[in-house]
C-alpha cells in the first residue's frame, strides 16, 4: 500500500510540475503579447480544477497512509489552492485585467513559489 501512495504521489507531483512550467511559459507569452489575454486565460482557466484535484488527492492520501509531516508539508498549499478556488471569480486574471502588469507579475509570483 505504501509502495502505491508513493508511486502515485511521484506521478502526481510530476504531473503538477508540467503544469506549472505550462502556466509559465503560457503567461511568458502573454507578457511577450505573442497570444493575446483572452486565448490565455481560456487555456489556462480550465487547468485550475485539475490542479487543485491532483495537490487535493495527494494531500489526503497522505492523510490516510499515516504519513504526517509529508501531509503537514502538502497542507498549507492544499489549503491555498482551495482557499484561492473558493472565492469569487473576480479575482481571476481575466481579459479586461490583462494590462494591469503588476497584478499579472503577482499571481505569476505566487504560482511559481507554490
Amino acid at each position: 500500500m505504501e509502495a502505491v501512495v508513493f508511486v502515485f504521489s511521484l506521478l502526481d507531483c510530476c504531473a503538477l510540475i508540467f503544469l506549472s512550467v505550462y502556466f509559465i511559459i503560457t503567461l511568458s507569452d502573454l507578457e511577450c503579447d505573442y497570444i493575446n489575454a483572452r486565448s490565455c486565460c481560456s487555456k489556462l482557466n480550465k487547468w485550475v480544477i485539475p490542479e487543485l484535484i491532483g495537490h487535493t488527492i495527494v494531500t489526503v492520501l497522505m492523510l490516510i497512509s499515516l504519513h504526517w509531516f509529508i501531509f503537514l508539508l502538502n497542507l498549507p498549499v492544499a489549503t491555498w489552492n482551495i482557499y484561492r478556488n473558493t472565492q469569487s471569480r473576480a479575482a481571476e486574471v481575466t481579459h479586461e485585467r490583462s494590462h494591469d502588469q503588476a497584478r499579472l507579475s503577482l499571481a505569476l509570483l505566487l504560482h511559481v513559489s507554490l
